[in-house]
């Protein structure tokens, strides 16, 4: 019998995702009239058609497939030429950022990634010799997990969080972003702007992770799935828009919510030549070349169709449409920021962000919200519980729904305030 891999065990629930999708059907199954009232803006899936350039060239290239001439097979396992070109250049060299075409390294999404650069990673417990790793709480769940199943971490702690993992805590009070911390610490993930929260690290705050990690031979993995979604342009896109990151950084990027990607599934990575890690005793190593040999092992690359449509939404039609489908979802953000706080609500992010951060009323708990909401409104929102020990006692909405459908979830938010003042 097959030896299974125990660390998946230690895993304390199911992905919490997975658990709203259960609640909300087995809610739709027990009350057949209101499940077609049910608004969903839980999971972060996006609704609107993506961008015409991007259909486009997703057709051209199925018809490359079909026709001798054009077809292709295997292509490079990091991504064709020009594909990378076009995104180094637009996302980066235009913006003044010099990162070159063979350090972008396509994929299917950046959730993927996130789970992948674990491996070249060395594996087990800070107490065993593995990597000392730090996350936001509350956090993107993913990276928590990632680590949890390579066996970097202990088993999980009561009340939620593993043990072996430096939790940096994202609170009100320092913004919901949190500082660099003072024990030692090898490996940092950030997400700016942040999912959940919606906050965004100012220049001089992520200046401060970069210096941190370079003092201290460290390594940041940046999430920077919602870079266009930044309305200041004083306000960083991306880690390397700060000195010297490239020697302490990595980035991840997807095109699932700048693009209206999700079904399609395309993002990449970004990890410069001059990105080292060590062994264990003390040998430096390029983590370009690691994650280059990764790839080749592991992947034979994006499908052709996909990477004509990244490169598409490279084109100046394609940033047009983007910045459009941008727009359409922080109008949407808009919306629902304003009815939060029209209910007296404590609101963050929505502004630089397509997600809704709301403190639930009274101390009320985020998966009671979450319930109240479903039952007295069929609104579904995501409990803040599930994103960490932290994001107890908040709820996330997201932005990412038709305008009728928002404007309609906005009104339904009052149900909660009215709910709680009835009892």
């Amino acid at each position: 019998m097959a030896i299974v891999n125990e660390h998946y065990l230690k895993l304390a629930s199911g992905y919490f995702f997975p658990e709203i999708s259960r609640r909300v059907a087995a809610f739709a199954e027990a009350n057949p009239a209101l499940a077609p009232r049910i608004i969903r803006c839980g999971v972060g899936d996006v609704t609107e058609p993506l961008p015409a350039v991007a259909v486009e060239a997703l057709r051209s290239g199925a018809e490359d497939l079909g026709r001798r001439e054009a077809f292709r097979g295997y292509g490079p396992a990091t991504g064709y030429a020009s594909v990378r070109e076009a995104i180094a250049r637009v996302d980066f060299r235009e913006r003044g950022i010099a990162i070159g075409a063979d350090e972008v390294f396509l994929s299917d999404g950046s959730k993927p990634d996130a789970s992948a650069f674990v491996e070249i990673l060395a594996s087990g417990t800070p107490a065993a010799g593995g990597n000392r790793i730090a996350v936001c709480d509350p956090v993107y769940p993913v990276y928590v997990d990632n680590n949890v199943m390579a066996g970097n971490t202990g088993p999980a702690l009561e009340g939620g969080g593993y043990e072996g993992l430096t939790y940096l805590p994202a609170t009100p009070a320092n913004g919901f972003v949190p500082e660099p911390p003072r024990e030692p610490v090898d490996i940092a993930f950030l997400c700016f702007p942040n999912n959940p929260t919606g906050a965004v690290a100012t220049r001089s705050q992520l200046a401060r992770w970069v210096d941190w990690a370079l003092a201290h031979d460290a390594l940041l993995c940046f999430d920077a799935a919602y870079e266009a979604y930044v309305r200041d342009p004083a306000l960083p896109r991306s880690i390397f828009e700060i000195r010297g990151a490239e020697r302490c950084a990595m980035e991840f990027r997807s095109f699932s919510k700048n693009g209206g990607f999700t079904g399609v599934r395309a993002g990449y990575t970004v990890v410069p030549k001059a990105l080292e890690g060590r062994t264990r005793s003390g040998t430096r190593v390029s983590l370009h070349q690691l994650w280059s040999r990764r790839w080749a092992t592991c992947s034979n690359g994006v499908s052709w169709p996909v990477q004509k449509a990244m490169e598409a939404l490279c084109s100046p039609q394609g940033q047009a449409e983007m910045r459009a489908l941008v727009d359409f979802y922080m109008g949407n953000a808009a919306i629902l920021r304003e009815a939060c706080r029209a209910q007296g609500l404590r609101v963050w992010g929505g502004e630089h962000a397509p997600y809704v951060w709301v403190e639930c009323p009274r101390g009320l708990g985020s998966w009671d919200t979450f319930d109240l909401l479903l039952a007295e409104a069929q609104l579904v929102v995501t409990p803040g519980a599930g994103f960490g020990r932290h994001g107890e006692g908040f709820f996330r909405i997201s932005a990412f729904n038709s305008r009728a459908s928002v404007e309609e979830a906005g009104r339904r938010v009052s149900v909660l305030v009215n709910a709680l003042a009835q009892k």
